[in-house]
């Protein structure tokens, strides 16, 4: 590994944390439909004093803050640094896989789209459609200058076929339990996953989302068993593994199904 790689990666990990800050914000605010540019300023959760530029820094905040609030020394949530992290390796990650390349711009997109899903569908149980709509008019328009006309249509075509497939998976669900089975917005993260994935592939996220989430489920359900336990996040994760790994159809029936 060379220096100027190392330099590459540094700067891939402190843009991402600072995007995780934002995305934060995006995901916290946005599905109260408050503005994301005002107010301007942030605040402690806890006593709502205004926050200095200082005590904003992804990461090095916290742990010179010592995870506690300048003002009322309550714990700041290790939420907060969390994302930041998550997005920062993440950012770095897509990196390693794609270099710079139009793949690259679909795997920060991917990765944004995690970050904000999980902040919005962990405190509302909700995931903004603007945030999902960008995301796949963006990651539509990288696929249109990267891989061309005839394949960004596919690609359309691939996300048309994953969003009716998961439509009919809540119809049966819904049949079945008798009630609501998936969210609306759980079966628009599906056309993403057509757009960047095989339409067979896109089907296994169904699966590989199940699977990661059961054990977690499960030890939610154990610690409180009040607690709803959103999908969207999952699905995301599992599309996010996909793209990232470049793992085609036959890598996915080994590993999973055979």
């Amino acid at each position: 590994m060379t220096y100027i790689e190392i330099g590459y990666y540094m700067m891939f990990f402190i843009i991402g944390a600072i995007f995780g800050s934002f995305y934060h914000v995006v995901g916290y605010r946005l599905p109260k439909n408050e503005s994301l540019l005002k107010p301007r300023f942030s605040y402690c959760a806890n006593c709502r004093q205004r926050l200095k530029w200082y005590e904003l820094i992804p990461l090095l905040s916290f742990v010179l803050q010592g995870g506690k609030c300048r003002y009322c020394r309550q714990p700041i949530s290790t939420f907060y640094p969390a994302i930041e992290f998550i997005t920062g390796i993440l950012f770095v990650v897509s990196f390693y896989s794609f270099g710079f390349s139009y793949q690259l711009v679909i795997a920060l997109v991917l990765v944004s789209l995690f970050s904000i899903v999980i902040v919005s569908d962990l405190y509302y149980l909700m995931i903004p459609d603007e945030v999902t709509l960008a995301s796949i008019l963006v990651i539509a328009m990288a696929i249109f200058f990267g891989q061309g006309y005839e394949m960004g249509l596919r690609a359309l075509g691939s996300g048309v076929l994953l969003f009716g497939v998961m439509y009919l998976i809540m119809l049966l669900g819904d049949f079945i339990l008798k009630k609501e089975s998936l969210g609306g917005a759980d079966i628009k993260l599906m056309f993403v996953a057509g757009l960047v994935l095989d339409p067979v592939l896109g089907v296994g996220v169904i699966f590989l989302s199940s699977v990661i989430a059961l054990p977690i489920s499960l030890i939610i359900y154990l610690v409180d068993r009040e607690n709803v336990i959103p999908f969207g996040p999952f699905i995301v994760a599992s599309i996010l593994i996909l793209f990232l790994l470049k793992i085609d159809v036959t890598t996915f029936f080994n590993l999973f199904l055979l």
